[in-house]
This record gives C-alpha cells, sequence and structure tokens, in this order.
C-alpha cells in the first residue's frame, strides 16, 4: 500500500482524484441513520464532485435511496479537460455504451446523474434507475450550474477536493445546506474553518478516513493521514461528556503528566496548558489550552469553544504579550536566522526543554512554543 507522501504529492499536483471507500460512507452514515432514522427522510442529496463510474458516494445512497426514504438524489461530475492534472483518461463502458455519449463533450462536459423513481419497472429504486446527461459546463461546483443544483439540496455530500477545501466548505455554508464532506483533521484551524466550529454551525462527523484510491480500477490504496468527515448534521457522539479527573488527581495519578507537580500557565494566555485530552481537569473554571484533537471528543453540552491560537480567532482569549524582540534558537543555541515574530499568537510557554527549537531575548528570557491550541472553559 501506497503512503502518506503520495498525498502529499498528489496535493502539491493539483490531483485531487482521491476517493473514498465504500465501507467508509457506510460506515459514518450510518451513525447518523442510528441517532436519526429519518435525517435524510424526504430531503434532496446533491453529491459534487462525484462521478459515480468511480466514486462510491453515489453507489450507496443509490442503493439506498428507499431505505432512507430521499427525495432525489444528485450528483455532478467534473469534466477531464478542466482537471488540472492529466491522466491517459478513457471513457468507461458505462459511458460510450450510452445512446447520449458524445465524443466531443465528454472531454469538455461535466455529467449529471439523478435518481427519482423506478424507471426500469423492477419494483425498487435503486443504482439502476440512475438517469445522466452532461452539463452545459465543466461540472465545476463554483459554476452558476453547480450552485442552482446546490440551492435545490438539502444536504451536501462528499470529499471534496482537498486543494479547495476552504472553499467548497465557504460555498456550502454561502447556500446555508447542511454538510458530511472529509477533509484534514488540521482544517480545524483554518481561519476560514474555525469560526464555524467556535459558533456551533460544524463539528467533526463520527470516524476518521484513513485510505483511498485513485481513478483506476487497480489503484493502491492510499494513505491520508488525519482525515476526518466535518459536519453539520448532528449525531449521538458529540453529546457524549469527557469523562475527567480532578487537576490533583491527573497530577498525581496520570502517566501523562509524570513530572509535572502543576499545569504550565501560558506566558501570553490568561490560560494554562493542557497537553493531552484525556488530561484536562474537571474542576478547573478557567480558560484551558487544549490540542486540536479535543474536537474528536467535544461535547457542546459539557465545554464552550472560546478561541484557538490561529491568528485572528482568539477575540475572547486575547494574547498579552508579543515576541518581535526574541530570536529563534535550535536546541545546540545556534540562531536559526527568524525573529520571534513567528511565534506571536503561538500558545507559548516559559521553558526550553533542550529538544525542540526555543526563542530567546537578550536578557535570556526563553520560551516555547505548543502545537495549535484550542481554548475552552467547561460550563457551569
Amino acid at each position: 500500500m501506497a503512503k502518506n507522501a503520495n498525498l502529499g504529492q498528489a496535493k502539491a499536483a493539483k490531483n485531487d482524484e482521491f476517493y473514498t471507500q465504500y465501507a467508509d460512507i457506510q460506515k459514518e452514515v450510518n451513525a447518523y441513520i442510528e441517532y436519526n432514522p429519518d435525517v435524510f427522510r424526504g430531503k434532496t442529496i446533491l453529491l459534487p464532485c462525484d462521478d459515480p463510474e468511480w466514486s462510491n458516494f453515489t453507489k450507496f445512497f443509490a442503493q439506498n435511496f428507499e431505505f432512507f426514504g430521499l427525495k432525489k438524489l444528485i450528483s455532478t461530475s467534473y469534466a477531464i479537460e478542466s482537471k488540472k492534472y492529466k491522466t491517459d483518461w478513457q471513457p468507461t463502458l458505462f459511458e460510450t455504451e450510452n445512446p447520449m455519449y458524445n465524443v466531443e463533450k465528454s472531454r469538455i462536459k461535466g455529467k449529471i446523474f439523478t435518481l427519482t423513481h423506478d424507471t426500469n419497472a423492477n419494483g425498487r429504486i435503486d443504482i439502476d434507475d440512475l438517469q445522466w446527461s452532461y452539463l452545459e459546463g465543466d461540472g465545476d461546483f463554483r459554476s452558476a450550474e453547480v450552485t442552482a443544483l446546490r440551492d435545490e439540496a438539502d444536504i451536501i455530500i462528499t470529499n471534496p477536493p482537498f486543494s479547495l477545501f476552504r472553499e467548497f466548505l465557504a460555498w456550502i455554508m454561502e447556500g446555508g445546506k447542511q454538510c458530511l464532506v472529509i477533509g484534514n483533521m488540521n482544517a480545524i484551524t483554518y481561519k476560514e474553518v474555525f469560526p464555524l466550529i467556535k459558533d456551533n454551525k460544524l463539528w467533526l462527523g463520527t470516524t476518521d478516513v484513513r485510505w483511498f484510491y485513485q481513478e483506476s480500477t487497480n489503484s493502491p490504496l492510499y494513505e491520508a493521514a488525519h482525515s476526518r468527515w466535518f459536519t453539520n448534521i448532528d449525531h449521538g457522539a458529540r453529546h457524549k461528556p469527557l469523562q475527567l479527573m480532578s487537576m490533583a488527581d491527573n497530577l498525581k495519578f496520570n502517566k501523562k503528566l509524570k513530572g509535572q507537580t502543576e499545569y504550565q500557565h501560558y506566558d501570553n494566555y490568561d490560560a494554562i496548558e493542557v497537553p493531552y485530552t484525556e488530561v484536562i481537569p474537571n474542576d478547573y473554571s478557567g480558560v484551558m489550552g487544549v490540542p486540536i484533537s479535543f474536537m474528536d471528543k467535544y461535547c457542546p453540552e459539557q465545554f464552550e469553544i472560546l478561541g484557538s491560537t490561529q491568528r485572528g480567532c482568539h477575540d475572547l482569549v486575547p494574547d498579552t504579550r508579543k515576541y518581535d524582540d526574541y530570536w529563534e534558537c535550535k536546541p545546540n543555541g545556534e540562531r536559526t536566522g527568524s525573529s520571534g515574530g513567528k511565534t506571536n499568537e503561538n500558545g507559548n510557554l516559559l521553558k526550553n526543554d533542550g529538544v525542540h527549537n526555543y526563542f530567546e531575548n537578550i536578557e535570556g528570557r526563553q520560551i516555547q512554543s505548543t502545537y495549535g491550541r484550542i481554548f475552552i472553559r467547561k460550563k457551569q
């Protein structure tokens, strides 16, 4: 199996043609059905960026059309000539053996697939009842043509091009739609995404997605670390409160805090550093900085989200110190050439562990920055 590097190379090359496994779609969607059996009933679902000749999203929802009680299923594909990453593409038999096949349109036009009723009179509505035609344009989700389909739909579900995740999510929110889409876990910290999470307009789904495949009958599986579902459809997992210990008990018994006698306070925020979700103290009422992986366990009834260390995303927790007069050093003390300004608004701690780079000023004051943090406070 191919590893993470392949996805990174593909991102650099704008090759966004990575598809989701059927089992991953099924596992995630089932969680919403279990929480609310009628979540999709009477709804129109749009699957953009989704060619059912290769993608499993259309296959899954078409096969479950009647079980979910869908009103309409729409999926669209993107024209091969409009893709930035070129391949030795050939149309499939599904297309070439259809009377509607047009050799010129096949390369420059997107396609639209719709499912509403039993077209072949076999007594059930499924993938064999899909109807398709060429779009007027290339199928770009930003086009007026696909945007009109967005406006018609109730829910948008897909694995969007990861190089366009920010823009795609904004497109969904602009339409005021429910969604279930795949993105990198680090998207939580994007300045375009975090405000939606903070305001409880977007949250993580129930599972991660680790393996993808490409548009090929013999494609290997590609590993993508930290890929998650993002949604604004409710599910039961987000309403399960974390079981936590007191601050004193964490310091005494939790091995991840071994050697610590207290929770460190940030040098530039009025908040304490909580390096692991499982060591969040249940008896602390102030502001805490937690890893972004906390969002996987976030219960809105238990905690409120106040901000993050992403620049421009912490108005409720303002930073109290800048580091423009500091310089960055390697663990051996050698200067890197970077100024301390690069760590402004990070969560910074007054320390030097001798392992990681640090920042120092002319007075010999040394600080080190944490990874990205989310600021939370326990609800009373």
